[in-house]
């Protein structure tokens, strides 16, 4: 009799419990994490199945460090093992269907969101999200990132993206293909409202705080709220500028003036903040008078001497020494502080001309200076421009002396 009351029982148990449903592979499912050990997680499906998770199956948009027992995950069915009575579960996995569905939903809404490139190629930063690998293309960097490299250089290219691997990226999605294979997002699309409202705003005058974000030959690239503009080598200093890098470094801030506005093109200076050195230089030497400077380069026509401001003051070849000079070496030194002589001064046409010669005492016989002849070059061109005068007054007094002898005769 009691056995027929535990059958009885029994079978309006097996009425009242759950229907079993064996999980299919590729299905989604929810499971409830029972134990972690050593990155690997055990979990309870529906308290009719238990499911393992290894760690490699875990991914890397959730800290296996934050899981905890108790919580609800879901996760896709790769198998089962039947001798240990598990199912072969991946968060992974199931993350990558709701990153996908996520991220289709990012592009049409042009939400912003932060990502880390993990991987970089010559053609841009590779994100890996739980196992699907997303670009950033190099052209959808930001001037803040991206690469500035003499010559375009491949090698050096891909060296400035290493250096972003692991970098906080605020991007945009602007493509998703169907299966998840193509997504491609844009550091620029998420700055896009900012930079229109930066553009807008800015006036040529406007002097301003930017950052450097490339330096070439040519000159610095400075940044601001995904605004770029170029220093040209000519608008970092008064003086002569043969390498941008002695001047600034990338990631500093440098102050500029805006020089010129020409659609997205802004051109921008650093010198004009400045007072021209050729101003101040005006004020404090005339014509003749002797300046103490450093010798700064040697060149085949002549020695320069570092003036004030950065203004390089050139000593001729010709202005070295009364004598034959075979080596200027022989005279002055690189460093060396010397004493000249200002033989001509033209700050508005940017030039100053240096004499060591002539503050030296002329050796016996020497040939007259070089400004006596010009005087005499001088002469002779007035002379010159007389010449064709006296020959119009010669050809007018013979008319003169016919016109007298006709009166005589009459």
């Amino acid at each position: 009799m009691s056995v027929q009351k535990d059958i009885a029982l029994f079978e309006e148990l097996f009425k009242l419990s759950p229907e079993i449903k064996y999980p299919k592979i590729g299905e989604v499912i929810i499971s409830t994490i029972e134990k972690i050990e050593k990155g690997n997680v055990l979990v309870n499906v529906n308290n009719q199945f238990s499911g393992l998770i290894v760690k490699k199956e875990v991914g890397n948009t959730i800290d296996a460090s934050t899981l905890e027992k108790g919580q609800i995950i879901d996760v896709m069915v790769l198998g089962d093992s039947i001798e240990k009575g598990l199912l072969i579960l991946s968060l992974k996995r199931a993350n990558q269907i709701k990153n996908l569905s996520n991220l289709a939903k990012y592009n049409k809404s042009e939400e912003v969101i932060t990502v880390r490139p993990t991987e970089a190629n010559k053609w841009g930063l590779l994100v890996d999200i739980d196992g699907l690998k997303w670009f950033i293309p190099v052209s959808q960097l930001t001037p803040v990132h991206y690469p500035r490299v003499e010559g375009a250089d491949p090698e050096k290219i891909l060296a400035h993206l290493n250096n972003l691997i692991g970098e906080e990226f605020k991007v945009r999605v602007i493509n998703v293909d169907e299966d998840g294979k193509k997504i491609i997002f844009s550091e620029k699309a998420a700055i896009e409202e900012a930079r229109g409202k930066a553009l807008k705003s800015l006036k040529e005058g406007d002097i301003v705080e930017w950052i450097v974000s490339g330096i070439l030959s040519y000159g610095l690239f400075v940044t601001f709220e995904g605004l770029e503009g170029l220093v040209h080598v000519s608008e970092i200093d008064w003086g002569h500028v043969t390498d941008p890098s002695k001047f600034a470094k990338v990631g500093m801030k440098v102050k500029v003036k805006v020089i010129g506005l020409e659609s997205e093109k802004i051109s921008l200076s650093i010198k004009r903040l400045k007072e021209n050195p050729w101003d101040v230089l005006a004020k404090k030497y005339k014509l003749n008078d002797i300046v103490e400077a450093p010798i700064s380069r040697i060149s085949q026509f002549g020695a320069f001497m570092d003036l004030d401001g950065g203004i390089q003051g050139l000593i001729h070849l010709s202005e070295i020494s009364h004598g034959v000079v075979k080596d200027i070496k022989d005279f002055v030194k690189v460093g060396e502080m010397v004493k000249a002589k200002i033989i001509n001064f033209e700050p508005k046409k940017k030039r100053i001309g240096l004499s060591l010669k002539a503050l030296q005492e002329a050796p016996k016989g020497a040939k007259k200076p070089s400004a006596k002849k010009t005087e005499k070059k001088e002469e002779s061109k007035i002379e010159e421009k007389k010449a064709p005068v006296k020959k119009t007054s010669a050809k007018k007094t013979p008319a003169k002396k016919v016109e007298v002898k006709k009166e005589e005769t009459k």
